[in-house]
């Protein structure tokens, strides 16, 4: 009988040993638990895609170029935005540039990949743009490809007029979309015409189109 009790009475401090542990295990467990949620909810507010999405942003796009008209040294004539002479080429057909490797060194092409802008004085719907054969597209004006020319250095310069290079003659253009021939200065032009070609090639009209 004696024997009996005892072994009860071992199994019930067992099983209350069990269920203090057992409790004590689910309360760990809630705190962790707890805790892990209060850890979730302070990361989930951390902007942490913030610099994944800064660096997606696009770069500022370029704007499309603007071509205005300008008194220089033979009269009005288109230029860029930043005021540097542009030139027609002779040898060029209606949108086709005729102007490429070594030529389109010297004599840069005005590229846009937009529709360009007409500033003062031009007739915008004469602004167009045309595909090189490289795949660039290169704006026109009344239907000339438009180009700079290395050897002008600043706004103003105009030393291209009337050269005679990579095949045939290269002048300014104006608002109607013609080219202007003459290689004598304007009356108002500055003493720096002077470093333009020689008047021998004025008597040129060119191929105009």
């Amino acid at each position: 009988m004696k024997r009996h009790t005892r072994t009860a009475a071992v199994l019930a401090s067992v099983t209350l040993l069990a269920a203090a542990a057992a409790g004590c295990s689910d309360s760990g467990s809630s705190g962790q638990s707890s805790t892990g949620t209060d850890t979730g909810s302070v990361n989930s507010g951390r902007p942490v895609d913030a610099p994944a999405a800064a660096s997606a942003s696009p770069s500022a796009s370029k704007p499309p170029a603007t071509v205005s008209l300008k008194k220089g040294t033979y009269g009005k004539s288109l230029v860029n935005e930043k005021k540097m002479t542009l030139y027609v080429f002779d040898k060029d057909t209606k949108d086709k540039s005729m102007c490429e490797g070594a030529c389109a060194k010297a004599w840069p092409p005005l590229l846009d990949e937009k529709t360009p802008t007409g500033g003062t004085g031009v007739v915008s719907k004469l602004l167009k743009t045309t595909t090189r054969s490289d795949g660039k597209k290169q704006v026109t004006y009344n239907g000339h490809p438009l180009y700079l020319f290395d050897q002008d250095k600043k706004a103003g310069d105009a030393k291209g007029q009337g050269v005679n290079a990579f095949g045939a003659k290269w002048y300014v253009i104006n608002a109607k979309g013609k080219k202007i021939t003459t290689t004598t200065p304007t009356a108002s032009a500055s003493a720096s015409a002077s470093a333009t070609p020689s008047s021998s090639s004025s008597s040129s009209t060119g191929t105009g189109y």
